[in-house]
Formats: structure tokens, sequence, C-alpha cells
């Protein structure tokens, strides 16, 4: 080692969603195994909220945060100043899971000797490492692409799918927040990036509802800040209607996983909390009307919209998901795991 080098390995994973940081915690697990101390540093955005996310992994060592939106680290002047963030922490080694070249070039001007990643393009002329992916790759899954290059550098990934901890404090929160809620438990995500993966309030209430009937478990309502008004609209729906269910919106991210954690099955968008039930071995619903279907994950079920109700945009999109279809899909859930 040189002198002056601390040894540490950093993990460059900028894209922002909790969901691409969920997909790729096996990588992040399988570079942290290649260390001496196995732990990893991550240079994530602050959207990724990946110090409550990961606050319980033991292979994370720090989260530092990459300020591309905020100005912080735009522009040249935010190159410099993330290159000189990156020279204060004295790294000996830098993957970049992204195909930019901008945080190869930063890794490069901070000193950091051992630097690796897809090598596609301008990237591969600032890396150490020979590996350089097929231009092919360029746009190709995200997971796909962090595996190849794994796969590149003969590095197993113990975790053949995500592995999300839970943090200890937070499940005592939780616990002792909803204790008055019997078990099993069931999570409907409300949440949504994107206006087009929303199922809509009236569909998640019927859902609430029509669960709440048959007697199927207490029912959560899970999202983000962002879904406080929704959650408003299906709670009060749900309750008009004679029925049940627990506010858990605007939780903590870690007690999000904790409340997670506990459930019987999650259903819901495609978001964030969905990959983290099934990080956390949850049974997941996965209603995909807007966006494609997720993969990589054994542990979630992909409901689409039925076709055979007409060809119309109406119905292809997530207005094609009927309640019913995702009740059935539910029950028959509940049949299999006894």
């Amino acid at each position: 080692m040189k002198p002056g080098l601390s040894g540490r390995t950093l993990v460059v994973q900028p894209l922002p969603g909790i969901g691409d940081m969920i997909w790729h915690l096996p990588h992040l697990h399988a570079i942290a195994a290649t260390t001496l101390t196995g732990r990893v540093d991550v240079l994530t955005k602050p959207r990724s909220q990946a110090d409550r996310l990961l606050c319980a992994d033991p292979q994370i060592e720090r989260i530092l945060w990459l300020e591309r939106e905020t100005g912080g680290h735009a522009g040249a002047g935010g190159l410099l100043r993330l290159a000189a963030l990156l020279r204060r922490e004295h790294y000996q080694r830098v993957w970049v899971l992204h195909g930019s070249a901008r945080y190869a070039l930063a890794a490069r001007l901070a000193g950091i000797p051992e630097r690796i990643g897809y090598g596609i393009g301008l990237q591969s002329l600032l890396l150490s490492a020979p590996v350089r992916l097929p231009s092919a790759l360029r746009h190709a899954h995200p997971i796909r692409r962090a595996d190849a290059l794994l796969d590149a550098l003969a590095i197993p990934r113990p975790e053949a799918e995500p592995r999300l901890r839970v943090a200890a404090a937070a499940e005592q929160a939780i616990t002792e927040q909803f204790a008055a809620w019997p078990l099993p438990w069931i999570a409907l995500g409300i949440g949504s990036s994107e206006p087009w993966k929303q199922w809509g309030a009236a569909r998640f209430a019927q859902l609430a509802l029509a669960l709440h009937q048959r007697q199927a478990g207490s029912i959560f309502i899970v999202g983000g800040p962002a879904e406080r008004a929704l959650a408003n609209e299906i709670l009060r729906e749900v309750q008009y209607q004679g029925g049940n269910a627990a506010d858990a919106v605007s939780l903590p991210l870690e007690q999000t996983a904790a409340l997670l954690a506990r459930c019987r099955a999650y259903i819901g968008n495609d978001t964030g909390a969905l990959n983290m039930a099934a990080a956390l071995q949850v049974p997941a619903l996965g209603l995909f009307g807007g966006s494609p279907p997720l993969t990589h994950s054994s542990l979630i079920q992909v409901i689409l919209p039925d076709e055979s109700r007409g060809n119309d945009s109406s119905v292809r999109n997530m207005a094609g998901i009927p309640v019913e279809a995702v009740l059935q899909r539910a029950l028959a859930l509940w049949d299999n795991r006894g």
C-alpha cells in the first residue's frame, strides 16, 4: 500500500432511487467481501436514503453524498469539489457502478490508484483495471451491467438476489407503535415515482376493504411523505365503508423496512418499497401497468393489465388491473403459504 493511503474501498452508485440501491446490494456485498475489512463506503445521491436504508448493513461503513442536484458537485467546479472530497478520504480503490466518465475522472483527480468500472466509451481511458465491458451493454439494465463487471473479474456473488437488513431499534419502534394491530400484517404500497405507475386511491381502498372483509389480516397503508394526501383519501374511504387500516405513511425508511419485514405480503405499485419488501424476503405482488415488470427477484410476482378487457389504452395501463384480479392473486398467495 502506498504511503498515505487508507486501504479503504469506495463504491460509486449514483442512480438516485431506493430501488436502484436495492438492485445493487448483491454487488455491494460482493465487492465488500474482496476488501481486507469486509466493508465499503458508498457514494450515492440523497434521494436513495442510503444512510437509512443501509444503516443495519454490516458491510457498509459510510455513506457519502453525491450532490449533483443541489449544485455542489455539478459542473466543472463540482467535479473538482468531488475530487477534493475523495482525496481527503485517501481511498485505495474505487468501483464505479455507472457508465459515466465523470466519476472515474473525479477518482483519478483524487489520486485513487485503483479505479474499476464498466469501461464503456470514454470511461475506459480513466480506469486502471483492464476490464472493458462490450459497448452492447451501454444501455443494458443496471443489474445486468453490474453482474457483467463482477463476472469479468471472477468475483462471486454470494447473494443471488438482494438481501436487506433491519435495524434492531427500528424493529422495536414498529413493535411498540403498532402493537394493537394483530398479525398477520399486509402492506399496501401506494407510492409511485411517476403518475403512470399509480394504481389510484379508489382501487387501493377497494382492495383494503375486500381484504378486511375476508379477515385476511391487518392492513397497512405504506408510502412516503409525497403520498400523504393519497393515503388520507384511502383511509377515509376505508373507514367510511366500515373497514380499518393502519396509517404507516411517512415513517423513517428504516422503520418502513422493519414494518415490511413483519408483513405476510406486500401489494403495491412499482416503487422502492416493492423492492424493499422482496429484499426482506416478503412475497410481493407488483402492479405493472406503467413500467416494465421487474425480474431480478423470485419474490416479486408480477400483475399486469387484463388484456381481455379490451385493447384501448385505458385498460392497458394501471387502470387495466382489476381489483378482483389482485384480490384473487393475494388470496392464492395466502393459500400457497398455508
